[in-house]
Protein backbone atom coordinates (compact mmCIF):
# COMPACT_ATOMS: atom_id res chain seq x y z
CA UNK A 1 0.00 0.00 0.00
CA UNK A 2 0.74 3.97 -0.94
CA UNK A 3 -1.34 5.12 1.79
CA UNK A 4 -0.83 4.53 5.57
CA UNK A 5 -3.27 1.94 7.13
CA UNK A 6 -5.38 3.16 9.61
CA UNK A 7 -7.98 1.64 12.04
CA UNK A 8 -11.34 3.81 12.64
CA UNK A 9 -14.33 4.15 14.72
CA UNK A 10 -17.25 6.46 14.46
CA UNK A 11 -19.37 7.61 17.58
CA UNK A 12 -22.81 9.61 17.46
CA UNK A 13 -26.37 9.63 15.34
CA UNK A 14 -26.66 13.48 14.16
CA UNK A 15 -23.25 14.95 15.04
CA UNK A 16 -20.41 12.16 14.78
CA UNK A 17 -17.09 12.47 14.86
CA UNK A 18 -14.18 9.74 14.06
CA UNK A 19 -11.65 8.79 15.49
CA UNK A 20 -8.60 7.08 14.25
CA UNK A 21 -6.27 4.87 15.71
CA UNK A 22 -2.76 5.42 14.47
CA UNK A 23 0.07 3.19 14.79
CA UNK A 24 3.89 4.32 15.23
CA UNK A 25 4.50 6.62 12.44
CA UNK A 26 1.60 6.32 10.78
CA UNK A 27 -0.22 9.46 10.17
CA UNK A 28 -3.87 11.06 8.62
CA UNK A 29 -4.58 14.12 6.93
CA UNK A 30 -7.19 16.63 7.33
CA UNK A 31 -9.08 19.69 6.43
CA UNK A 32 -8.41 22.68 8.58
CA UNK A 33 -11.04 22.85 11.04
CA UNK A 34 -12.33 19.51 11.46
CA UNK A 35 -9.36 18.47 14.26
CA UNK A 36 -11.70 17.27 17.43
CA UNK A 37 -9.08 15.93 19.75
CA UNK A 38 -5.65 13.62 19.94
CA UNK A 39 -3.39 11.84 22.85
CA UNK A 40 -0.19 13.73 23.44
CA UNK A 41 2.24 11.65 21.17
CA UNK A 42 0.55 13.03 18.30
CA UNK A 43 2.61 15.79 16.44
CA UNK A 44 0.80 18.27 14.28
CA UNK A 45 2.36 19.60 11.23
CA UNK A 46 0.65 21.96 8.69
CA UNK A 47 1.48 21.36 5.26
CA UNK A 48 1.82 21.82 1.64
CA UNK A 49 -1.04 20.31 -0.10
CA UNK A 50 -2.42 16.46 0.52
CA UNK A 51 0.89 15.31 1.71
CA UNK A 52 0.13 12.46 -0.99
CA UNK A 53 4.13 13.13 -2.45
CA UNK A 54 3.22 11.92 -5.63
CA UNK A 55 5.42 15.03 -6.92
CA UNK A 56 8.31 15.58 -4.62
CA UNK A 57 9.87 18.58 -7.03
CA UNK A 58 8.55 22.50 -5.73
CA UNK A 59 6.69 23.23 -9.33
CA UNK A 60 5.22 19.96 -8.62
CA UNK A 61 3.77 20.53 -5.06
CA UNK A 62 2.90 24.15 -5.61
CA UNK A 63 0.27 22.56 -8.47
CA UNK A 64 -0.79 20.26 -6.52
CA UNK A 65 -2.02 22.54 -3.20
CA UNK A 66 -2.47 25.05 -5.82
CA UNK A 67 -5.48 23.09 -7.23
CA UNK A 68 -7.48 23.30 -3.70
CA UNK A 69 -7.69 26.65 -4.17
CA UNK A 70 -10.11 25.95 -7.20
CA UNK A 71 -12.29 24.10 -4.64
CA UNK A 72 -12.29 26.62 -2.05
CA UNK A 73 -9.98 25.28 0.59
CA UNK A 74 -7.15 26.30 1.50
CA UNK A 75 -3.51 25.83 0.51
CA UNK A 76 -2.53 23.85 3.23
CA UNK A 77 -3.98 20.50 5.57
CA UNK A 78 -2.80 19.26 8.91
CA UNK A 79 -0.83 15.80 8.92
CA UNK A 80 -1.42 14.20 12.17
CA UNK A 81 1.40 11.74 12.91
CA UNK A 82 1.93 9.70 15.55
CA UNK A 83 5.25 10.15 17.08
CA UNK A 84 5.32 7.80 20.26
CA UNK A 85 5.11 4.19 21.24
CA UNK A 86 2.40 2.07 21.03
CA UNK A 87 -1.05 2.79 19.53
CA UNK A 88 -2.45 6.45 19.68
CA UNK A 89 -5.95 8.27 19.12
CA UNK A 90 -7.14 11.69 17.09
CA UNK A 91 -10.18 12.67 16.41
CA UNK A 92 -12.01 14.65 13.96
CA UNK A 93 -15.42 15.66 14.03
CA UNK A 94 -18.26 16.72 11.31
CA UNK A 95 -18.93 20.40 10.76
CA UNK A 96 -22.60 20.14 11.12
CA UNK A 97 -25.43 17.64 11.17
CA UNK A 98 -25.11 15.05 9.62
CA UNK A 99 -23.14 11.42 8.63
CA UNK A 100 -19.73 10.54 8.33
CA UNK A 101 -18.68 8.10 5.90
CA UNK A 102 -15.98 6.28 5.58
CA UNK A 103 -14.67 5.26 2.20
CA UNK A 104 -11.93 2.47 1.61
CA UNK A 105 -10.13 3.26 -2.06
CA UNK A 106 -8.81 0.08 -2.06
CA UNK A 107 -12.67 -1.01 -2.67
CA UNK A 108 -13.36 1.78 -5.37
CA UNK A 109 -10.56 1.67 -7.87
CA UNK A 110 -8.66 3.25 -6.39
CA UNK A 111 -10.67 6.76 -7.07
CA UNK A 112 -13.84 8.38 -5.48
CA UNK A 113 -15.27 11.49 -6.56
CA UNK A 114 -17.07 13.49 -3.84
CA UNK A 115 -18.64 17.48 -2.99
CA UNK A 116 -16.06 20.06 -3.13
CA UNK A 117 -16.53 20.58 0.54
CA UNK A 118 -17.23 16.97 1.56
CA UNK A 119 -13.56 15.17 2.43
CA UNK A 120 -13.35 15.32 6.43
CA UNK A 121 -9.67 13.58 7.18
CA UNK A 122 -7.91 10.71 5.10
CA UNK A 123 -4.51 8.55 5.93
CA UNK A 124 -1.83 10.13 4.94
CA UNK A 125 -0.77 9.14 0.91
CA UNK A 126 -4.51 9.74 -0.56
CA UNK A 127 -4.45 12.06 -2.69
CA UNK A 128 -7.15 15.12 -2.69
CA UNK A 129 -7.72 16.68 -6.51
CA UNK A 130 -10.01 18.41 -7.97
CA UNK A 131 -12.03 16.70 -10.85
CA UNK A 132 -12.60 19.28 -13.85
CA UNK A 133 -15.68 19.21 -15.74
CA UNK A 134 -15.02 17.94 -19.36
CA UNK A 135 -18.16 19.28 -20.51
CA UNK A 136 -19.46 22.51 -21.15
CA UNK A 137 -23.40 22.01 -19.42
CA UNK A 138 -22.17 20.70 -16.85
CA UNK A 139 -19.39 23.43 -16.28
CA UNK A 140 -21.85 26.25 -17.17
CA UNK A 141 -24.84 25.17 -14.82
CA UNK A 142 -23.27 22.57 -12.44
CA UNK A 143 -23.46 25.13 -9.15
CA UNK A 144 -22.55 23.38 -6.17
CA UNK A 145 -21.67 20.55 -8.39
CA UNK A 146 -19.37 21.72 -11.14
CA UNK A 147 -15.73 21.24 -9.33
CA UNK A 148 -16.06 17.85 -7.65
CA UNK A 149 -13.13 17.02 -5.47
CA UNK A 150 -11.54 13.54 -6.34
CA UNK A 151 -9.85 11.24 -3.67
CA UNK A 152 -6.94 8.99 -5.14
CA UNK A 153 -5.15 5.40 -3.66
CA UNK A 154 -5.18 2.84 -1.49
CA UNK A 155 -6.18 4.10 1.64
CA UNK A 156 -8.82 5.02 3.87
CA UNK A 157 -10.74 8.58 3.20
CA UNK A 158 -14.11 10.19 5.25
CA UNK A 159 -16.28 12.49 3.72
CA UNK A 160 -19.10 13.90 5.18
CA UNK A 161 -22.97 14.36 4.53
CA UNK A 162 -25.58 16.34 5.50
CA UNK A 163 -28.67 15.19 7.31
CA UNK A 164 -29.44 11.71 6.27
CA UNK A 165 -26.99 9.45 4.18
CA UNK A 166 -28.68 7.64 1.33
CA UNK A 167 -26.70 4.99 -0.78
CA UNK A 168 -27.92 4.10 -4.47
CA UNK A 169 -26.44 1.31 -6.68
CA UNK A 170 -26.99 2.11 -9.91
CA UNK A 171 -26.88 -0.89 -12.96
CA UNK A 172 -25.47 -0.22 -15.95
CA UNK A 173 -27.55 2.30 -17.71
CA UNK A 174 -29.76 3.35 -14.38
CA UNK A 175 -30.20 7.17 -14.35
CA UNK A 176 -30.86 8.52 -11.06
CA UNK A 177 -31.77 12.82 -10.89
CA UNK A 178 -30.53 14.37 -7.68
CA UNK A 179 -30.08 17.98 -6.72
CA UNK A 180 -26.59 19.20 -7.54
CA UNK A 181 -26.27 20.17 -3.53
CA UNK A 182 -27.56 16.62 -2.41
CA UNK A 183 -24.47 14.81 -4.11
CA UNK A 184 -22.27 13.40 -1.83
CA UNK A 185 -19.85 11.25 -3.87
CA UNK A 186 -20.04 8.50 -6.76
CA UNK A 187 -17.66 5.74 -7.89
CA UNK A 188 -15.44 6.69 -10.56
CA UNK A 189 -17.61 4.71 -13.48
CA UNK A 190 -20.53 6.94 -12.48
CA UNK A 191 -21.30 9.22 -15.18
CA UNK A 192 -22.36 12.90 -14.25
CA UNK A 193 -24.38 15.62 -16.21
CA UNK A 194 -26.65 18.67 -15.91
CA UNK A 195 -30.57 18.81 -17.05
CA UNK A 196 -32.96 21.56 -17.28
CA UNK A 197 -35.58 20.91 -15.70
CA UNK A 198 -37.72 22.49 -18.08
CA UNK A 199 -41.22 23.57 -18.39
CA UNK A 200 -42.24 27.25 -17.31
CA UNK A 201 -43.91 26.99 -14.20
CA UNK A 202 -41.05 24.20 -12.82
CA UNK A 203 -38.78 26.75 -13.75
CA UNK A 204 -40.30 30.02 -12.42
CA UNK A 205 -42.42 28.78 -9.73
CA UNK A 206 -40.94 25.31 -8.75
CA UNK A 207 -38.23 26.83 -6.35
CA UNK A 208 -36.03 23.60 -6.68
CA UNK A 209 -33.70 25.82 -9.44
CA UNK A 210 -32.82 25.60 -13.20
CA UNK A 211 -31.23 22.04 -13.32
CA UNK A 212 -30.30 19.24 -11.77
CA UNK A 213 -27.68 16.28 -12.02
CA UNK A 214 -28.35 13.00 -13.87
CA UNK A 215 -25.97 10.09 -12.87
CA UNK A 216 -26.00 7.50 -15.21
CA UNK A 217 -25.49 4.07 -13.84
CA UNK A 218 -22.77 1.62 -13.25
CA UNK A 219 -21.81 2.48 -9.82
CA UNK A 220 -22.31 3.75 -6.30
CA UNK A 221 -24.06 7.30 -5.67
CA UNK A 222 -24.00 8.57 -1.92
CA UNK A 223 -26.84 11.33 -1.70
CA UNK A 224 -27.28 13.88 1.46
CA UNK A 225 -30.64 15.16 2.31
CA UNK A 226 -29.54 18.17 3.90
CA UNK A 227 -26.76 20.34 1.79
CA UNK A 228 -25.10 22.79 3.89
CA UNK A 229 -26.05 25.34 1.47
CA UNK A 230 -29.48 24.42 1.78
CA UNK A 231 -29.20 24.72 5.33
CA UNK A 232 -27.30 28.11 5.38
CA UNK A 233 -30.22 29.31 3.04
CA UNK A 234 -32.90 28.80 5.31
CA UNK A 235 -30.51 30.59 8.28
CA UNK A 236 -29.52 33.61 6.43
CA UNK A 237 -33.72 33.62 5.53
CA UNK A 238 -34.87 33.95 8.87
CA UNK A 239 -32.35 36.18 10.03
CA UNK A 240 -34.47 39.49 10.69
CA UNK A 241 -34.19 42.35 8.19
CA UNK A 242 -33.34 45.74 9.35
CA UNK A 243 -32.34 45.02 13.70
CA UNK A 244 -36.35 43.66 14.01
CA UNK A 245 -37.83 40.73 15.17
CA UNK A 246 -40.39 38.69 12.77
CA UNK A 247 -42.29 37.65 15.84
CA UNK A 248 -42.05 33.99 14.72
CA UNK A 249 -42.02 32.55 18.17
CA UNK A 250 -45.18 33.33 19.22
CA UNK A 251 -48.32 33.96 17.06
CA UNK A 252 -48.83 37.32 19.59
CA UNK A 253 -45.01 38.22 18.14
CA UNK A 254 -43.50 40.06 20.10
CA UNK A 255 -45.75 40.38 22.78
CA UNK A 256 -45.82 36.79 23.34
CA UNK A 257 -41.98 36.65 23.25
CA UNK A 258 -42.00 39.26 26.15
CA UNK A 259 -44.74 36.65 27.98
CA UNK A 260 -42.77 33.64 27.02
CA UNK A 261 -39.82 34.85 29.08
CA UNK A 262 -37.88 36.35 25.88
CA UNK A 263 -37.36 40.16 27.11
CA UNK A 264 -34.51 41.20 24.61
CA UNK A 265 -36.72 44.82 22.90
Amino acid sequence: MNAHEIDYQIYGEEMQYVEIELDPQEAVVAEAGSFMMMDSDIKMDTIFGDGSNQDNSVLGKIFSAGKRVLTGESLFMTAFLNAGQGKKQVSFASPYPGKILPIDLSEKDGKFICQKDAFLCAAKGVSVGIEFSKRLGRGLFGGEGFIMQKLEGDGMAFVHAGGTLAKKVLAPGEVLKVDTGCIVGFTKDVDYDIEFVGGIKNTVFGGEGLFFATLRGPGTVYIQSLPFSRLAGRIVASIPRGGKDKGEGSILGTLGDIVGGDNRF
